[in-house]
């Protein structure tokens, strides 16, 4: 009799593991969702719908991008974590995830326990612009510029917990300094007021700022790599003009909602991988000047340690400068 209650026992431990193993063999049977919370046409919705594309020729099923933005991400990112764990409805995410839970004082998620960590993408670089007409000739001279003028220079941010509000924000941290910060809702609005001269610096990610610069339309001052960019010839790197350790790469993530059968996250990492190796999308990812993470770093448990250690990072940076959202 205990053999038997030992068996029947050992069987129901193993059903959900053989059902999960089943659901993914037969998994994709219909299209998935890829959730982006931003609007259309920024740099994460750029990255997006490559990668996308490309996951869906790996899982012979089309990887639809979806844009829901609002509330700086959380709105696309709490729909997500209330979706079915089914691996059908997915999100792509940029940094702000690991930011969101210091800027927003009532999170409807926890970034760390409402999903599943599906592996990182890619982390773009940032370059530092300034309008055609702002007195500096280079970095060094603006970083003068802005310590004598403080609240009378005007630096621009696509919107709070946006990847250019954390690089202002980090720039200031870094200088001691406050300047005037003027909030858009969007990167689109802010290279017409930056070409006519009425805001005077941005930091922006290379996928959006790169065209503006190479045209002249904007001055591109300094990148926020450890390495100059070849993409972005003769431009500097920020430690190597002036700000030394100044370093931020906008990170991406895959994410499904937590309790995804662990098949179907492999599964979904697999196809990930095949996407980030696929030389079409590496050779326009480097084009963006946005390569793909190493293959390393495309693994579910280093980007979950990644999420964890960048919300650690961010937390005491965010706390100083003050600014939260309800």
């Amino acid at each position: 009799m205990r053999t038997t209650r030992r068996l029947l026992a050992a069987a129901a431990l193993a059903l959900p593991m053989l059902g999960g193993a089943a659901q993914a063999q037969n998994w994709p049977e219909r299209p998935i969702t890829m959730v982006i919370p931003f609007a259309p046409g920024g740099p994460t919705d750029v990255v997006g719908r490559l990668i996308a594309e490309a996951m869906g020729r790996d899982l012979g099923q089309n990887v639809l991008a979806q844009n829901v933005g609002g509330a700086g991400g959380t709105t696309g990112t709490a729909r997500v974590a209330a979706a079915a764990p089914d691996g059908y409805t997915i999100l792509l995410h940029n940094i702000g995830i690991s930011t969101a839970p210091t800027l927003y004082r009532r999170l409807p998620y926890d970034p760390v326990t409402a999903f599943e960590t599906v592996g990182l993408v890619t982390a773009t670089p940032m370059v530092w612009l300034a309008r055609p007409g702002l007195p500096v000739t280079n970095f060094a001279e603006m970083i003068r510029h802005v310590r004598e003028r403080g609240e009378a220079v005007n630096l621009a941010n696509a919107g709070l917990g946006s990847a250019s509000q954390l690089c202002g924000t980090l720039f200031q941290a870094s200088l001691g300094v406050r300047v005037t910060t003027v909030s858009y809702t969007g990167s689109g609005p802010i290279y017409p007021e930056l070409m006519a001269d009425r805001l005077d610096i941005y930091c922006d990610q290379t996928t959006s700022a790169s065209s503006f610069v190479t045209s002249g339309r904007v001055r591109g001052l300094a990148v926020t790599t450890a390495e100059p960019m070849a993409q972005l010839p003769g431009i500097p790197t920020a430690g190597q003009a002036g700000l030394p350790g100044f370093e931020i790469g906008i990170w991406h993530g895959i994410y499904a909602p937590k309790g995804t059968p662990t098949p179907v996250v492999m599964r979904l990492n697999q196809a990930l991988r095949a996407a980030l190796a696929d030389q079409r999308v590496v050779t326009r990812m480097n084009e963006l000047g946005s390569p793909p993470e190493p293959v390393e770093r495309q693994n579910p448990d280093v980007h979950r340690a990644h999420l964890v250690s960048e919300i650690a990072r961010w937390r005491p940076i965010l706390q100083a400068a003050g600014q939260f959202a309800d």
